[in-house]
């Protein structure tokens, strides 16, 4: 059975270092890549309009993440206010930018956690966390001292803090990235990050450091490893090809990767006509060819 790595900082107290080290960047947030450098401990709030106090949107156990994520019983998963993207087309915009959730204590959430673990969730799958990292991370101590024992699984938007991911290190056993653009203006347009792609691929290229290939036990399930989410949008917007390109190339070609056909024009996605409509079966079909054209099998199959 496998016993998930901050077991081990747990018992050593490098967890609670860990958290304690994420906490101080909150002074001058340094946690994601935009650098606010606002005081979040006192109240102030930067670009993801996060503050020092931890916003939940929902936990439940979910049957619609990927396959070895979910099993029979599904994927613990908890939804995050906020988020430090600004994606004209969210699906879930309610909850990253209008905030939607609640105030929740470092405590409630570590017996969620446990919760989520006594109903037979195979993971605690923490969506849009990054810019809660320090609060997460003080949770998941709390929760292992009162049993938890589930995989963590970092369900992100790829615009990372590379600092924040290598302390993360021990700490998250399934690193879930989108990579959404290799194309700067993309970035720029869609998600007000010019530096996108740069920032992604040293993000991704550290995860893969730290957990390696997704390694899947005899049940079908995840236990550890890296797991990237590419979401195909219209007229190539996302610039697919340079994405797949590097992680076949860069990462692994043992890559698991879901290849995602939901793109809906939601938000303000309307005001560029570019994409304001669906993919196109053929739009998927070529991203699919793509994918086996460098060499990658897992995950889109």
């Amino acid at each position: 059975m496998y016993t998930p790595s901050y077991i081990e900082l747990f018992n050593n107290r490098r967890l609670e270092k860990k958290s304690k080290l994420l906490r101080e960047m909150l002074k001058e947030c340094s946690i994601c890549p935009r650098n606010c450098k606002v005081n979040r401990l006192n109240g102030k709030t930067g670009v993801c309009m996060a503050g020092s106090e931890l916003m939940i949107a929902s936990v439940f156990p979910h049957f619609g993440e990927e396959a070895p994520l979910v099993g029979n019983v599904g994927s613990g998963t908890i939804f995050l206010s906020h988020c430090n993207l600004r994606c004209v087309f969210c699906q879930n915009y309610d909850i990253s930018h209008l905030g939607e959730g609640r105030i929740t204590t470092i405590k409630e959430m570590a017996e969620q956690m446990v919760l989520l673990q006594e109903r037979g969730c195979h993971n605690i799958n923490f969506v849009t966390p990054t810019h809660y990292a320090p609060q997460i991370v003080s949770s998941i101590f709390e929760a292992a001292g009162m049993g938890l024992e589930l995989p963590i699984v970092w369900n992100c938007g790829g615009y990372e803090s590379l600092k924040v991911i290598k302390i993360l290190e021990g700490v998250v056993d399934i690193y879930m990235p989108d990579i959404k653009y290799s194309s700067t203006k993309s970035g720029k347009h869609y998600s007000d990050t010019p530096d996108y792609f740069v920032v992604a691929k040293d993000v991704v290229k550290e995860m893969h450091r730290q957990v390696g290939d997704l390694k899947i036990d005899n049940h079908g399930i995840a236990e550890q490893g890296l797991l990237v989410r590419h979401l195909i949008m219209p007229n190539d917007t996302a610039g697919t090809e340079e994405v797949i390109q590097f992680i076949a190339e860069e990462i692994s070609r043992n890559t698991y990767i879901n290849i995602m056909d939901q793109y809906r024009p939601i938000y303000k996605a309307s005001e560029f006509a570019e994409i304001d409509r669906r993919i196109t079966r053929k739009e998927y079909g070529y991203a699919v060819e793509l994918a086996e054209k460098y060499g990658l099998t897992r995950g889109f199959r």
